[in-house]
């Protein structure tokens, strides 16, 4: 993967900055509405992230006035007059990005909704300006609560926040996310994109890429299951956490007073 900011035709660009991948969704005449090329370009550069051991984090964010519009209304156009309503086949699923083992950070810099929204929801953490436009926006285009956003909305912010943005499609600022629990983190414009590089570094810099890949698993298998089974499941992960060479650099480092230096995630598994 290149080091360097690719061209700007391309529907997402990727640059390096140290372990820190960013993404940024380039549309900026279309707020970077979501449309197929698109898709297949950011999924495209997360697969790459993956194997890349260089990248130990990634910060997603959108060129110009928006970080994602939606679906492209366009695309939409066309989906609601056709005759075959069967879901159109694709590589990987729509909510890929939950299944990225490293840190996936949003970095909001203006408008987000519908499936902009989704893609937000896909990150696992979100920072954004107060000005920051918030909207689900489906029932307002006679749609319903797509892409597992019923699933996902009530868990970040409980269930009737969640039926208040769905049923509504109202729009909220950032300052209103964020009071929700929507946003973890609001930064003014100007330092917003290197706030969150800053976080994705420090989370880089010190903390262990297999351990973070398996507390964010931990997380989502946890949501489906009941306290007693996820304290089991983590009795056992603890008994090979101890036994793996990052438990003993962890400890050693902090005992050195010096950064740790953990080994890189190996490639994603083909089994």
């Amino acid at each position: 993967m290149s080091s360097t900011t690719k061209e700007s035709t391309e529907t997402v660009l990727a640059e390096k900055r140290g372990p820190v991948l960013i993404l940024t969704l380039n549309r900026p005449d279309r707020l970077n509405a979501w449309n197929d090329a698109l898709e297949r370009r950011y999924f495209a550069l997360l697969d790459d992230a993956e194997n890349d051991p260089e990248v130990r984090a990634i910060v997603v964010t959108g060129a110009g006035r928006g970080f994602c519009a939606g679906a492209d209304m366009d695309d939409l156009a066309a989906a609601s007059s056709a005759t075959d309503l069967s879901a159109p086949e694709r590589q990987r699923p729509r909510e890929f990005p939950l299944s990225v083992r490293k840190p996936l950070i949003a970095a909001i810099n203006g408008a987000v909704a519908g499936l902009g929204l989704v893609e937000a929801l896909y990150c696992d953490l979100r920072f954004s300006t107060p000005e920051a436009k918030f909207t689900t926006a489906f029932v307002r285009r006679g749609l319903i609560a797509e892409y597992g956003i019923a699933w996902l909305l009530p868990r970040v912010i409980g269930r009737s926040r969640a039926l208040d943005l769905l049923l509504s499609g109202r729009v909220i600022r950032g300052a209103e996310a964020h009071a929700m629990g929507l946003v973890d983190r609001l930064c003014p414009q100007e330092t917003l994109l290197q706030s969150a590089i800053d976080y994705a570094t420090d989370l880089a810099n010190f903390c262990s890429p297999a351990s973070m890949s398996i507390v964010k698993s931990q997380v989502h298998r946890a949501m489906d299951s009941d306290f007693a089974t996820a304290v089991a499941v983590a009795d056992d992960l603890m008994l090979a956490a101890f036994a793996h060479p990052d438990a003993t650099e962890g400890v050693t480092s902090y005992l050195d007073r010096r950064p740790p230096a953990f080994a890189p995630l190996g490639p994603v598994s083909t089994d």
